[in-house]
């Protein structure tokens, strides 16, 4: 159900949003504001990543633990895999369509390769204390991680599997993203209550921007960086080129995942306490209306399509 009478000025088509209290992915058709499936999927589902055709999801299951598979067109569950440790953060390439998983006890990813038969765990990659958000660049060939404990980013090599560079950030980063030409990262440090800004060429931090208490992930959209402030139930708002803050916007109750259109009009925020999917006028820094989910919405990766 939609909450509210106005509309965002663009819209994605569809939202998978790991609805982690229900134990469920909720496809949401964002033009209708409505739950299309709700997908039963076990063992709190909190990380989601689509392969490059935007067909299949994967959803990490910190509680299996595990990865769940979806059919997109479908809406279908074909797959559990079943992976050691506490898998949350999760990535896929997009050039070879690799999936790469965070253990979040151990300082590792998965790598995952699908195939005929599905998914198949493929090797470990070493990386730093806490691996939780991951991002790869839009020519395929680096991952980013945040590691947590660790207060670092790992560069890694996405054809050699080697960890080549490891870069000082804030206070327990968490979510990472990168700009569409691979020439900066960002990520939330939740205790720091700011955002690490990275030169990929001189793999160092070159800027920090200050936000609300306890920012989980960042998203890009117009010429600005959009961060969820989980603690402060809002979303800070700075410019890129300045890294200085432009406004901050109200939304829900700990507001986690957070994704911008293809078009960067709207931005969508999952409200983790409030069971909500917000939707934000990038231009106007306004709230257009609250879409319902099922329980415990988190979407911690790249949930739209």
């Amino acid at each position: 159900m939609c909450l509210g009478l106005a509309f965002p000025p663009a819209l994605a088509g569809e939202a998978v949003v790991t609805a982690q209290g229900d134990d469920a992915v909720d496809v949401i058709d964002l033009d209708a504001g409505t739950i299309l499936r709700k997908i039963p999927v076990a063992g709190s589902p909190a990380g989601v990543a689509l392969s490059p055709d935007r067909r299949t999801a994967y959803v990490t299951r910190p509680d299996g633990p595990g990865v769940a598979v979806i059919d997109l067109p479908s809406r279908s569950v074909v797959q559990m895999l079943a992976l050691p440790g506490g898998p949350l953060g999760i990535a896929v390439n997009p050039r070879t369509g690799a999936v790469y998983v965070a253990d979040w006890y151990a300082s590792r990813l998965f790598v995952l390769v699908p195939g005929e038969a599905g998914l198949r765990l493929d090797g470990e990659i070493a990386v730093g204390a806490s691996p939780s958000g991951i991002a790869v660049t839009p020519d395929g060939a680096t991952l980013l991680v945040a590691n947590r404990e660790a207060n670092s980013v790992s560069l890694v090599d996405a054809a050699t599997r080697r960890e080549t560079r490891v870069v000082a950030v804030g206070q327990h980063p968490f979510g990472i993203t990168i700009d569409p030409q691979g020439q900066r990262a960002y990520t939330a440090n939740v205790t720091g209550d700011d955002v690490s800004v990275i030169d990929l060429a001189q793999a160092r931090e070159v800027g920090r921007v200050r936000t609300g208490t306890r920012p989980y992930v960042v998203a890009l959209a117009g010429g600005r960086g959009f961060v969820t402030d989980q603690y402060s139930g809002t979303v800070t708002a700075f410019d890129l080129a300045t890294l200085q803050p432009v406004g901050r916007v109200e939304v829900g109750d700990h507001p986690e995942g957070i994704a911008a259109s293809a078009d960067g009009r709207a931005l969508y925020v999952a409200n983790w306490g409030s069971n909500t999917l917000s939707v934000i006028d990038a231009a106007a820094l306004k709230v257009t209306r609250a879409i319902r989910t099922d329980d415990g919405p988190r979407a911690f990766g790249d949930f739209l399509r």
